[in-house]
């Protein structure tokens, strides 16, 4: 009877792997996003002041449990003003000595960002893969190249950094939470190119930027090929 016992515990044990690893392995994800987005230039300083609200399409082709690249494309709202802005204008004559504060302008312009990027997940991440590793939960950073459309400034490039985390609330759905900072080649995204004609050289020096916290939604599909025999550990 024991020894019965013990071969029955064996064939259990031995089964769970090869169910796991027949579970399926899906290579696509696309979903939407949702979250706030801050402007930060000549008229803001701050990563918490002038949010606007924003919408995102998120899609992403994953290489392995750790390892993706990821497509988004956002629209949202640049909005400020020269209001509680202590820095005077340079006079126009000389350049230096002061006549004015900016204190009567204000801009909305609307923007749309589009980046890819590559994601590096901190440890392996899904469900059905626990012999590899693999967590419902799992915190990311993620760099890459974007294209900024904006309204009043044309197009111009940005420097995509993002930190966030995802959880897998279903075998095929996940949950996303992520900060992004952008830093662009331009300093007109707020209507005005260097208004306190500040010299700097640098490729990011005295160019604006923004910030976007995204909340995101994604379904998963297109199937791993079974028969492929890729370690994708």
């Amino acid at each position: 009877m024991r020894r019965l016992l013990l071969y029955i515990i064996i064939g259990v044990m031995s089964a769970l792997p090869a169910q796991a690893q027949d579970e399926p392995e899906y290579r696509m994800e696309i979903g939407a996003g949702v979250g706030l987005m801050n402007y930060m230039g000549d008229f803001n300083g701050s990563l918490t002041k002038q949010h606007q609200p924003m919408a995102s399409v998120v899609a992403r082709y994953k290489f392995n449990v750790r390892q993706c690249l990821q497509l988004n494309i956002s629209y949202g709202k640049m909005k400020g003003s020269a209001d509680g802005v202590a820095t005077w204008y340079p006079d126009p004559a000389t350049g230096e000595n002061p006549s004015q504060r900016l204190t009567d302008y204000r801009f909305s312009n609307n923007l749309v960002d589009i980046g890819l990027r590559y994601e590096q997940n901190f440890w392996a991440y899904g469900t059905g893969f626990e012999y590899r590793g693999a967590r419902r939960l799992a915190p990311f950073l993620a760099a890459g190249l974007g294209a900024t459309v904006c309204q009043g400034a044309g197009v111009t490039l940005n420097l995509p950094l993002a930190v966030g985390l995802k959880y897998k609330i279903k075998p095929r759905l996940n949950l996303g939470l992520e900060w992004a900072m952008h830093f662009t080649l331009s300093d007109e995204l707020d209507g005005r190119k260097d208004p306190y004609g500040i010299k700097s050289s640098g490729l990011f020096k005295n160019t604006d930027c923004y910030s976007r916290l995204q909340l995101s939604l994604t379904y998963e599909f297109m199937a791993k090929c079974k028969t492929c025999h890729n370690n994708d550990e």
